[in-house]
């Protein structure tokens, strides 16, 4: 296994894990990748829902990378490009690193659902189409969004929309996920819990309602029991003060998310 530390504009970094390849097996194997948007409310990054989880999915027959994207005080639009430069990198780099450059899957979690959500918007990628290649270039195969953060409305998780916006804060419907959905929208999954009281399930239902009204390729998997921030929901996800977040119920989201991989790959 290779691990390559990548850095990027404004202090940002991506952590790439590969798997080699082998004549035994596959010499000239290519691998789908996956690019995990860790959550912290654009405050800061958690490592539980970073490492663990590409290791996971490493195991499960992936490349895998991990944004260390900026957050408060940095502002929007900075993360989107770093998150856009990170994929640039993976693409541009796919030999090196075994990587099936069309199949790139951007994962992310809580407000790093946000980032990756708001990556798969039209509204992101002409922000983006000012500075950093065509969209050809930047073309991502799938999002899977956990727990995310959509919605500035009702239901908002307004400590994100504040510092990821600061004084600009009045703009926030402008980022709001489920009002930029449209038809170009990349194939999504998604799942949440029902007892998530941080970042209520509605942002999870705003989003896949909007999904399922554009025609774009969706599952979703809305979980009884378990609170925010549950990343793998297992013993080597959750928090040390607390056990709380081992949650047996939610431990298969990996295994259905790679079979609905598999389903948008044929």
């Amino acid at each position: 296994m290779v691990i390559d530390k990548i850095d990027l504009a404004k202090a940002g970094s991506l952590q790439i894990y590969s798997q080699s390849n082998s004549s035994e097996i596959d010499a000239k194997r290519k691998r789908p990748c996956i690019l995990i948007c860790p959550g912290g409310g654009y405050e800061n990054l958690s490592f539980r829902e970073s490492e663990p989880v590409a290791l996971k999915f490493l195991a499960m027959g992936y490349q895998t990378a991990v944004l260390s994207y900026s957050v408060a005080p940095e502002v929007f639009p900075t993360a989107i490009f770093q998150l856009a430069e990170a994929i640039l990198y993976l693409k541009e780099h796919h030999e090196q690193y075994f990587i099936d450059s069309d199949r790139i899957i951007l994962m992310g979690f809580s407000a790093g659902g946000h980032l990756a959500g708001l990556y798969g918007s039209s509204y992101a990628q002409e922000v983006l189409l000012k500075d950093i290649g065509t969209k050809e270039k930047r073309q991502i195969q799938a999002i899977v969004l956990s727990y995310p953060v959509v919605t500035s409305g009702e239901f908002a998780h307004t400590d994100s929309f504040h510092a990821l916006l600061a004084s600009n804060y009045e703009q926030r419907d402008s980022l709001s996920l489920e009002k930029l959905v449209d038809a170009t929208y990349p194939p999504t999954f998604v799942w949440h819990t029902q007892q998530d009281d941080t970042v209520p399930v509605q942002n999870s239902l705003l989003l896949v309602n909007q999904l399922i009204a554009y025609g774009i390729p969706t599952e979703f998997h809305l979980f009884t029991e378990g609170l925010h921030g549950l990343s793998l929901g297992t013993a080597e996800t959750k928090r040390s003060s607390s056990p709380l977040l081992i949650q047996p119920e939610v431990q298969v989201w990996p295994e259905l998310c790679h079979a609905w991989l598999e389903s948008q790959s044929k």
